[in-house]
This record gives structure tokens, C-alpha cells and sequence, in this order.
């Protein structure tokens, strides 16, 4: 694969979104005298972006010292000397492999997630199971679109919560023509609507006593001082009307 050394390392240093950074040590052989291979570990600023994993000498480097494309690769734990190692290890034969070295289990576990999860085989494999998962919704909602709806039959369920069991409308009770004060829930300039007048009586036949008149108050009146003298006229009649029949001997 050829990349471009210019526009690689513009994208390592740009203000483009970054995935995982930290510090890292970085084993590597030294070749001694005699034949002797030695190991060592040079401590890098690693900068992870999309599958690809640069690495700095310092974390205010403009340029970085290396580059590792993370395809066709795995990323496992390895025993090693130094503690917290992870390695990065790839599916060719003879291909070269990174052992890395964290600060501590939680930033161990944190780029082991990281890169693990950074090739394009780990998105396509993402993608496939988000399209999987749709297509199972997609199903289920047509079938619940084709079952058949239940038919309302003056019982309405709590909208705030549909597992509440449906609340029964209530049913209007008349008195005298009239729905009872406070059980309709019509309004009129948002006050409810007084009581009803009760109907009146009429005077016994040949009685002194006029009739009484037609309540000049309407049942949409909220003046309780009228409603209260109404009802005192009333009270007033029937008693001079008791009063006449004791005088005349009936009870």
C-alpha cells in the first residue's frame, strides 16, 4: 500500500477528530555484537484516527515517527516482561508485529477496545447487524399495521400510560331538565354553570296567597346574593301558606 508521506502526516497532526491518544511504550530489538539481539522499550505518543495509528516521539511533535495500518490484523494480549503488554499481530506470514506496553490495566484495557475496533472488517461487521436489526423492525411494524385494531366501544384508556386498565366515561345525570352542577363538563367564559332552580310550586286553588312568579334569576347566573333572596321569597310563601290553613282548621 502506498501512502502519501505529505498528506499523512497532515492528517496525524490536523484538527480532525481523534478516537484514542496516550502514551505507549514501544518494544523494540536492538541488534548487539557477537550476535546477541537485545530488547528494549522507547515510550511514543500514540494518536489513533479511524484505522490508522501514528506514533510520536513527543506529544508536541508536528510529525509523526511511524505509522501502523490497522487492517487484516488482531489485537490480543501477549506475555511479556514488562506488565500491562498487548501485541498488535497481523494474518501475513512473516508481517511484523507491535508490542505495546500501557500504564496501567485501565489504559491497557482502553486501547486493546480501541484498536480492536478500528479496522473497516470491524465496521462492515457493525453495519451488517445495525442492517439486520433494521429490517427485523421494519417487519414487525408492518405485521403490527396489518393486525386488525380494536373498536372503541365508549371505553378510552389513560394516555399518559396505555397499561392502565380504560377508564369508564361518565354519564350525565339530569335533574329537573337540568345536567347536576359540577358532572357536565361544558363551561360558560371558563366559570362553572350554577345549580338549577328546582321547580316551583304552585299555590293551593283559592288561597290568598299569590302565586309565585317566574324566577326572574337564569340558571346562568353566578350572583348568589339573587339566588339567595329567591330562595327566601319561597320559603316565605310556603309559611303564610300554613299559616292560612291553621287558621281555616286544617292541618
Amino acid at each position: 500500500m502506498k501512502l502519501n508521506e505529505r498528506s499523512v502526516a497532515h492528517y496525524a497532526t490536523c484538527d480532525s477528530p481523534t478516537d484514542h491518544a496516550g502514551f505507549l511504550r514501544k518494544r523494540v530489538g536492538r541488534h548487539h555484537h557477537h550476535g546477541h539481539h537485545g530488547t528494549s522499550y522507547q515510550r511514543r505518543w500514540f494518536v489513533l484516527k479511524g484505522n490508522l495509528l501514528f506514533y510520536f516521539e513527543e506529544r508536541e511533535s508536528r510529525e509523526p515517527v511511524g505509522l501502523v495500518v490497522l487492517e487484516g490484523c488482531t489485537v490480543e494480549l501477549c506475555e511479556a516482561a514488562e506488565e500491562f503488554a498487548f501485541a498488535i499481530r497481523f494474518d501475513d506470514a512473516g508481517a511484523k508485529a507491535y508490542v505495546l506496553v500501557a500504564d496501567g490495566q485501565a489504559a491497557m484495557e482502553a486501547w486493546v477496545k480501541a484498536l480492536s475496533r478500528a479496522s473497516f472488517d470491524y465496521m462492515r461487521l457493525v453495519v451488517r447487524e445495525l442492517e439486520k436489526q433494521l429490517e427485523e423492525a421494519c417487519s414487525s411494524l408492518a405485521a403490527c399495521r396489518k393486525s386488525p385494531r380494536r373498536s372503541s366501544s365508549g371505553r378510552r384508556r389513560h394516555l399518559s400510560n396505555p397499561a392502565l386498565p380504560p377508564v369508564q366515561e361518565k354519564q350525565h345525570v339530569l335533574e329537573n331538565g337540568y345536567s347536576t352542577w359540577g358532572s357536565s363538563p361544558d363551561r360558560d367564559g371558563g366559570h362553572a354553570k350554577p345549580p338549577p332552580l328546582p321547580p316551583r310550586r304552585r299555590s293551593a286553588a283559592g288561597s290568598s296567597v299569590p302565586a309565585l312568579q317566574e324566577s326572574p334569576v337564569s340558571p346562568e347566573t353566578t350572583c348568589f346574593a339573587k339566588l339567595h333572596h329567591w330562595y327566601g321569597q319561597e320559603i316565605a310563601v310556603l309559611r303564610q301558606e300554613w299559616q292560612e290553613r291553621q287558621k281555616r282548621g286544617h292541618p
